[in-house]
């Protein structure tokens, strides 16, 4: 039955509060599609608040999601995306406010697409396909440069004129190919394997404009990505502008933020290699000029030294000491043996004064027998023992007689 009320008989606040908090709390969950314009996460709390508006009729519903729930979509929802809410309506009595309270959020539309993409990213991350490690570094200099890019494209030009302008002698080997839609993905693949396969490539780019998601998705595919991720060839992905970043951004061995720096990324620039050469030419020969002062420097510091200056000084100032000990050694000498002269004549004056030979030279005489043995006694000797007189001038030749007396 209708609520009947009257001026005289109104309901209160809290009484119509409550009857449309009842009939909305027996309507079922049902799903809305919409744009969030709004929304609202604060750190540690356990809902997120969105606002849900439908663009071509300009109305708004609040929706209260769990974190859990919102958490779910991957990548996270932004203000602007197109959503499909599964929810429950309700009425908030104590301030009148309806919302819907979402069991399930999906996006759609582009939303739909990068939650497939984020899962393919996903996966293939955790199959190690991005892994840092894995990246091949690039040649200083290749010989021979792959590019696969779209049939008179303004990405093959923009490749070409910056590195031959960078380094003239620069070759290219050029794979024009579809870069979007159905068949893009079999032709670069095909494209990349058979310049993989080329004896004198040493650096293989593919290279595409900007565009939407859309135009973009085949250098998002798996079947490229893994092609990539087989390559013995290190790889330069130069995929649209700096915003763009498909999985082949993830998976190449290089990411250029667009082909023209792709260009710069994988020649160098002839002239800022002539400017290092001719720096490092200054420098090497600053440096030899340097060691070459310094070496002189001590060099004439040595020659300064006396005994480099005048290097028979040494020899002059040796051999003057060593006449001078040789004078003083004779000198020595002779002062020794005049004074050894005088203490040997003085030896020989005494023994000459003490010697038998003096004796016999005041008229004495030795007389010796047969053996030598001197007679001191007449009765050492018998008459007629020859015996041998000395004299100070020589000897004579006797024969004992009779004692005297």
């Amino acid at each position: 039955m209708a609520l009947q009320t009257s001026f005289e008989n109104p309901v209160p606040v809290s009484a119509l509060a409550g009857m449309v908090g009842d009939w909305i709390d027996r309507l079922g969950a049902i799903w809305v599609e919409g744009q969030i314009t709004q929304i609202s996460r604060r750190p540690g709390a356990g809902m997120v608040f969105l606002t849900l508006r439908d663009p071509s009729q300009d109305v708004s519903v609040n929706v209260t999601c769990y974190r859990n729930v919102y958490d779910k979509v991957v990548p996270a929802p932004s203000e602007g995306a197109r959503v499909v809410v599964c929810g429950k309506p309700t009425f908030y009595r104590p301030r009148g406010q309806f919302s819907l309270l979402a069991q399930e959020l999906r996006p759609v539309g582009i939303g739909e697409l990068l939650a497939r993409l984020e899962e393919l990213k996903r996966r293939l991350a955790a199959e190690g396909l991005f892994d840092p490690a894995l990246k091949k570094p690039l040649p200083f200099l290749p010989h021979l440069i792959g590019l696969i890019c779209g049939r008179a494209s303004a990405a093959e030009k923009d490749v070409l004129e910056n590195a031959q302008r960078r380094w003239p002698g620069v070759r290219f080997e050029v794979r024009e190919t579809a870069v979007q839609g159905a068949g893009a993905v079999a032709q670069v693949t095909a494209a990349l394997a058979e310049l993989d396969a080329h004896p004198e490539v040493d650096v293989i780019v593919i290279a595409r404009g900007g565009g939407s998601v859309e135009d973009l998705l085949p250098f998002s595919d798996e079947v490229l990505i893994r092609a990539v991720a087989a390559c013995r060839t290190p790889v330069v992905s130069a995929i649209g502008h700096e915003p763009d970043s498909p999985l082949l951004d993830l998976v190449a061995d290089l990411r250029a933020s667009t082909p023209t720096d792709a260009a710069k990324r994988i020649v160098p620039d002839v002239r800022e290699e002539l400017d290092r050469v001719a720096q490092a030419r200054d420098r090497l020969w600053r440096a030899v000029t340097r060691l070459l002062d310094r070496e002189a420097q001590a060099l004439a510091g040595f020659r300064s030294r006396p005994v480099l200056a005048a290097p028979y000084g040494m020899l002059d100032q040796r051999a003057q000491e060593i006449a001078t000990l040789r004078d003083r050694a004779f000198r020595s000498t002779d002062q020794k043996v005049a004074r050894d002269g005088e203490v040997l004549a003085q030896t020989l004056a005494r023994v000459r004064a003490l010697s038998p030979l003096a004796t016999l030279e005041r008229g004495y005489a030795v007389v010796q027998r047969e053996d030598g043995v001197v007679v001191r006694k007449p009765d050492e000797v018998e008459s007629g023992d020859p015996l041998t007189i000395r004299l100070a001038g020589g000897a004579l030749a006797a024969t004992a007689g009779e004692p005297v007396g």
